[in-house]
């Protein structure tokens, strides 16, 4: 795929070269600058909150900034229907939506401006680039093709102006923590706007011997042939450096008998480095006010590559001696996507319809090489760590040999969707989408290849109601799946399968100031990886979920507004099945692991005057249940937690802006998410962080 991004490039230039040449030779008139705020959504169709059904979250500038937001993971603690999972000893993204994660094995698939993106090895995502986090909760299979069965989650890049604007922002904050913000738009000509987003941060930690390194660039351009007509273009470069952690360990099932800070790996192992470099070209032509078709291609690829010393699986001694073991790692994966996509909407007699219709492929590729020793002693003492006391290990491919493989993942899928106007009140919604999918898994530690293919139909039938012009009502079912990595013709691992049903109320009150919607939901999850008596994989898991989620956000006052987010959270196992990495029964009715009962998130924001300026108070809370800490273990527990964070910010002029924020204000102990008893990951305690944010 590279000579279509070198070829895209080209014409990219080419383009700008004529535009730029047409500019400068028109004398006869003034083109009227049109601004690009804002382009259309894969996807998502032209329909209101209130005519859609489904429950959505959008997360906006405005509240990722209020609440301090700079990474993915802090924008969606904001959802409450969105819960930490294992993040692999912080190098990436992991997550439940509404009670069920992905490949645990991989990170969690999110979607940039409709493309699949979210899997590869590029580190935790940075949200410098990120106008908006949208949480499209349920079943989305018939539109976006295999993904999570509890939701999707879309990013929504910044994208070019036709008003020159910047912004340059610099923060210290707890634990020598530095970050610089850029942000940069301006128009080349009448036809054509550039936007540059970037970041650089370089911190320490509250763990001992922790520090990161991490820095991104999202550049993009935008040429406006006309008012019907727009070609965009975007890059994604980002490098991190993550020292390799995988948290604290409870000794006999209990906590906090070491202090969260305590690091049990080794910091001569260094950081583990990622890399992403991403294109992405969308051209969108409005035929006329009714029909519009989108055109984009999408490639990205990752890599991670270092060493790490892990926590070992077996109980400390009564001396406190722990073991561990060693693994060097190499990971790399790519991402294309094409999409082509039609809407429009027409008439039947007195029916309305409102269509989507399109096609799309995409190619994964996951490579994966991990070499793992486990014969040198690498025990350290966990009341009194020595660092250093052992020597890197020489690792022999054909000896410590753990992981060799290369799978690649390609599918072509069709979709429509109709939303039929049946009267002005009442509108059905019938989806459908057809995949042709292919596996084929290369081992080259046992020098095998074996495939695997499938074709699957996902359905959706929604129906929603509006009451009047602030409330409407909905209902919803669909199906969705995802292909289980491994799958081979030999074992027969047939994809992960789901089922969702979905009622709710969708609201918009107060002339639209405040807006949210309460949703009833039930999703099953059937082929599950598990395995055999013998290790062998096979696909025979069940699980449930049921819940109850509230959503809130706007304004209650004309100076406070209010976010909110609660969720009821049953989520388990429906029957016994073994786990895939430990080979342990697991029996029916066992809580899934990460998945809180109970989760709400606050925030409200006060908006005054102080000497003449502009100041804002915010106030935010986070309130997550306790949850099963280990799957195979059901008696170890992550305790409930409460954190408070409070900010001020202050617009001392036009073009600065101060703010102060503190988080865990009351130093509230506690620990995010799990592998086991053994990979715990402490929450950070109290901290604080200022900054100075200047635009012109």
């Amino acid at each position: 795929m590279n000579n279509k991004i070198l070829v895209s490039v080209a014409v990219a230039i080419a383009l700008t070269q004529q535009l730029t040449y047409a500019q400068e030779q028109s004398n006869e008139e003034e083109v009227e600058r049109i601004s690009v705020l804002a382009q259309r959504q894969a996807y998502r169709g032209d329909f209101s909150a209130l005519e859609t059904p489904q429950a959505n979250q959008i997360i906006d500038a405005e509240i990722l900034q209020s609440a301090g937001a700079l990474d993915l993971v802090q924008a969606l603690d904001l959802s409450a229907s969105v819960s930490r999972q294992n993040n692999f000893g912080g190098l990436w993204n992991s997550f439940a939506i509404r009670g069920f994660v992905g490949d645990g094995n991989l990170p969690s698939n999110f979607l940039v401006n409709g493309f699949n993106a979210g899997r590869g090895f590029g580190g935790p995502r940075d949200i410098s680039g990120v106008e908006s986090v949208e949480i499209l909760k349920g079943p989305r299979a018939a539109l976006f093709g295999r993904g999570e069965p509890g939701g999707t989650i879309n990013l929504v890049t910044k994208r070019p102006t036709f008003e020159k604007e910047g912004r340059v922002s610099l923060s210290a904050g707890s634990f020598d923590t530095y970050r610089t913000d850029f942000d940069y738009t301006t128009p080349l000509s009448d036809l054509v706007a550039i936007r540059l987003v970037g970041f650089y941060e370089d911190a320490e930690s509250f763990r001992d011997t922790i520090e990161t390194r991490k820095q991104g660039l999202s550049p993009s351009i935008a040429f406006q042939f006309n008012d019907t007509t727009q070609l965009v273009y975007e890059l994604e470069y980002s490098d991190q450096e993550i020292p390799f952690d995988r948290g604290v360990i409870a000794i006999n099932g209990e906590l906090g008998l070491i202090p969260d800070s305590r690091f049990l790996g080794e910091p001569g192992d260094g950081p583990i480095e990622t890399h992403v470099i991403g294109h992405q070209v969308e051209f969108q032509h409005d035929f006329n006010e009714d029909w519009s078709a989108l055109v984009g291609f999408n490639t990205r690829g990752t890599t991670l590559r270092g060493n790490a010393t892990e926590n070992g699986f077996a109980d400390p001694d009564a001396e406190g001696n722990f073991g561990r073991f060693f693994r060097f790692r190499n990971y790399n994966a790519s991402y294309e996507v094409f999409r082509a996509e039609l809407t429009g909407s027409f008439d039947t007699g007195s029916l309305e319809h409102r269509i989507i219709v399109g096609v799309d492929s995409d190619e994964f590729e996951n490579d994966q090489l991990a070499l793992r020793d486990r014969t040198t002693n690498q025990d350290i003492n966990i009341f009194n760590p020595v660092f250093g006391a052992v020597q890197l290990p020489l690792l022999d491919p054909q000896v410590n040999g753990n992981l060799d493989m290369v799978e690649t993942q390609e599918s072509i899928g069709l979709y429509i969707q109709d939303q039929i106007s049946i009267t002005d009140k009442l509108d059905i919604r019938i989806g459908a989408r057809f995949d042709d999918y292919e596996q084929e898994l290369v081992n080259r530690r046992f020098d095998t290849v074996s495939e695997f293919s499938e074709t699957r139909v996902s359905p959706q039938f929604g129906v929603v109601y509006k009451v009047n012009d602030a409330v409407s009502v909905y209902a919803v079912y669909g199906e969705n799946f995802r292909p289980l990595s491994g799958a081979t013709d030999d074992n027969g691992l047939e994809p992960n399968q789901s089922e969702s049903k979905e009622i709710g109320v969708n609201f918009e009150l107060f002339n639209g100031n405040l807006s949210g919607n309460v949703t009833l939901f039930d999703v099953d999850q059937s082929n599950i990886a598990t395995v055999d008596g013998d290790f062998n994989p096979t696909a025979l898991g069940e699980a449930g979920s049921q819940g109850f989620e509230v959503d809130l956000n706007g304004y209650i006052t004309d100076t406070l507004s209010v976010w909110l987010s609660y969720s009821f959270v049953d989520a388990e196992t429906k029957n016994a099945y073994n786990d895939p990495d430990f080979g342990t029964e697991v029996p029916a009715g066992a809580d899934l692991i990460n998945i809180p009962e109970n989760q709400l998130s606050l925030q409200v924001m006060k908006e005054m005057e102080f000497a003449g300026k502009e100041l804002n108070l915010i106030g935010g809370l986070l309130y997550v249940d306790d949850r099963n800490g280990f799957f195979v273990d059901q008696s170890f527990r992550l305790p409930s937690y409460t954190t408070v964070r409070v900010a001020a910010s202050y617009k001392v002029t036009d073009s600065i802006t101060l703010r102060a924020e503190v988080n865990n204000l009351f130093d509230e102990e506690h620990y995010t998410n799990s592998f086991a008893n053994v990979w715990v990951q402490p929450g950070t305690p109290v901290n604080g962080r200022l900054t100075a944010d200047f635009r012109f």
